[in-house]
């Protein structure tokens, strides 16, 4: 590919975790990567790691349910590295709770980042898209869309962008934009971490419970959704469209 072909893409919450790995994976697949995140200081390594290996990234600070600093990035990314026409929609937070122990806020501040987030982000780089006549949005669903214990704002959110994802894709097909959702089952990230440390669970013992749960017999990594995510953003995926993919290590009931 090209410099001059070279395509732009957005990856949100790209700070750490899956968000990270998935930059990375994009921007050596030969993408020119935006490194989004609430704070713009925290994406140095993730952009370092892909200037190292000779791709080119940049960082961008940016609170996804904020619809003036969206645009200001959205802004920013195309005069820096051009039009995006990639845009992976990760960047998500946790507020876990009982129903009944649940703060309005806590419902609130998830809807947000989740589901406001990813509708901003794609307004705002949808336009781009069809002006290119290519474009592919990836949204971070979870296999918690199916209900989970003390996850009723991020089972609702998570169950509310495969909805959206399928809307976009009928939407914007005709216009060369395909829309796909990625929900991963138990990955090991600082989040999971942070749920471990919430019931009382070293992080190592969390894991081995949870790999028992799992066809594959293992918890995943962050590269193991980067790969998913690499898939629906290439070339040769565009008439895979509104589809929902678990990367969950087997079949979930």
């Amino acid at each position: 590919m090209s410099t001059t072909e070279q395509r732009v893409a957005v990856v949100t919450g790209a700070a750490r975790g899956i968000g990270a790995a998935t930059a990375v994976r994009l921007a050596a697949e030969g993408r020119a990567v935006a490194v989004l995140d609430l704070d713009e200081a925290a994406c140095k390594d993730t952009v370092e790691k892909i200037t190292a290996a000779g791709g080119k990234a940049i960082a961008v600070g940016c609170d996804v349910s904020d619809e003036a600093q969206v645009e200001a990035a959205v802004a920013r990314i195309v005069e820096e590295l051009g039009a995006p026409t990639i845009l992976v929609n990760n960047a998500g937070v946790l507020r876990d709770n009982l129903l009944f122990k649940m703060s309005v806020s806590d419902w609130d501040t998830v809807m947000n980042v989740h589901l406001r987030g990813a509708f901003l982000m794609s307004k705002a780089c949808q336009k781009h898209m069809v002006d290119a006549g290519f474009g592919r949005i990836v949204n971070l669903s979870s296999s918690s869309a199916l209900g989970n214990r003390g996850q009723v704002n991020y089972s609702a959110a998570k169950a509310g962008l495969q909805g959206f994802t399928k809307t976009l894709a009928k939407e914007l097909g005709k216009f060369g934009v395909t829309a796909n959702s990625v929900a991963p089952g138990f990955i090991a990230t600082e989040m999971t971490k942070a749920t471990a440390e919430r019931v009382g669970m070293g992080f190592e013992d969390f894991k081995a419970a949870a790999a028992t749960q799992i066809p594959v017999a293992r918890v995943g990594e962050p590269d193991d959704i980067a790969n998913a995510i690499a898939f629906f953003t290439g070339e040769a995926a565009g008439f895979v469209s509104g589809q929902v993919l678990y990367v969950a290590g087997g079949p979930l009931d």
